[in-house]
């Protein structure tokens, strides 16, 4: 089944889905707060969350408290923001698949014109409050990355190409680096470092679910690696993004900002994931396990990974950050910290670029 087969497919369905809905009430009527609230995908929510805190907690500014709950609320809105657009666009689709025929726009318990309203005001909602509590860089890199997940990804990469994962993952790792950005105003190589290991980890950790999917993205028409390409292809290149994520999850130890702990956890947890990659590229195709355990595997991987960062500082060696945002944060001073210098050039000020 090629790409253009499947965008005919596709096409189809989406009339008919479209027919049906515009002959419906804008206003579904029989919705519930639940219902709502899975429209935001809380699950995905809670891991943008948690990997945006640990980027905030760890910059070399401190935010007061009020500062800092109000951008992790912000960026909690901002991610919700961005799964109920793609729900709303993405409802054609979803109404095929067997994954996703439960969620409430499938099933009528919600209309897509409330799941737009409703990502609007989140989005809206999300960027201004992070741009009052914090800066405006947080808040144009928070605005991006809402922007990127329902235009570039959801609307023209998820249904055109078979690398939608590979291109669409950066606005799943952006949400450290905007963390960080709350937190300094800046983009330094620490936040690069966490954003290239989600990016990297994001490949393998969605293909191996789709492997065990191919039937549904193929009913729905959504051109995702296995069904273009094959199983065999598919985890070739899980095993090729795993080979690549391992060294690189050991950058925030090279670069000083983590200590010997993370090391430690990151390479023991990136010998795991790779294993798990060379079993399902050795697996034969009946074998739907190995798909399932790198699956499960990978998510327990990426908190892991990120909450060992969080508990091990390294040699504390941070650099001397200026605030952006009216004095809202607390610098750590580099003269009190082992090898301040040698991270104060790590951090690029745009502001002044």
């Amino acid at each position: 089944m090629n790409v253009k087969s499947i965008a005919d497919q596709l096409g189809e369905r989406r009339a008919r889905f479209t027919l049906s809905f515009r002959s419906a009430h804008p206003l579904a009527g029989r919705w519930s707060v639940s219902d709502f609230i899975a429209l935001t995908k809380p699950r995905v929510m809670m891991l943008a969350v948690f990997t945006a805190l640990v980027a905030l907690s760890r910059a070399p500014v401190r935010l007061d408290p009020l500062s800092a709950f109000a951008a992790v609320v912000a960026i909690a809105a901002g991610a919700a923001a961005a799964g109920v657009l793609n729900m709303w666009y993405d409802a054609d689709i979803d109404a095929v698949m067997s994954r996703t025929a439960m969620r409430p726009i499938p099933r009528g318990r919600i209309s897509r014109f409330e799941a737009l309203i409703l990502g609007l005001l989140l989005g809206g909602f999300a960027v201004a409050v992070l741009a009052l509590a914090t800066n405006l860089t947080a808040a144009a890199l928070l605005a991006g990355t809402i922007l990127f997940y329902v235009v570039v990804y959801t609307v023209w990469l998820k249904r055109s190409t078979p690398q939608n994962i590979v291109i669409g993952g950066a606005a799943g790792a952006l949400p450290p680096v905007i963390g960080w950005a709350a937190a300094t105003g800046d983009v330094g190589l620490e936040p690069l470092a966490l954003f290239l290991i989600i990016f990297l980890w994001t490949p393998p950790h969605f293909w191996s679910l789709a492997l065990n999917r191919t039937d549904d993205y193929a009913r729905a028409g959504v051109p995702m690696l296995p069904v273009v390409a094959g199983r065999a292809a598919t985890t070739r290149q899980i095993l090729i993004y795993s080979g690549l994520l391992v060294p690189v999850s050991e950058l925030p130890w090279a670069l000083g900002f983590a200590g010997v702990v993370y090391g430690a956890i990151a390479a023991i947890c990136g010998a795991l994931f790779l294993l798990l990659a060379r079993q399902l590229n050795a697996s034969i195709e009946a074998d739907r396990r190995a798909a399932h355990r790198l699956f499960v595997f990978s998510i327990v991987y990426l908190f892991v990974l990120f909450a060992g960062l969080l508990i091990d500082h390294g040699n504390g060696s941070f650099s001397l950050t200026r605030s952006s945002h009216g004095g809202r944060g607390v610098p750590v001073h580099a003269e009190l910290l082992p090898g301040g210098d040698r991270s104060a050039c790590s951090t690029v000020n745009f502001r002044e670029v």
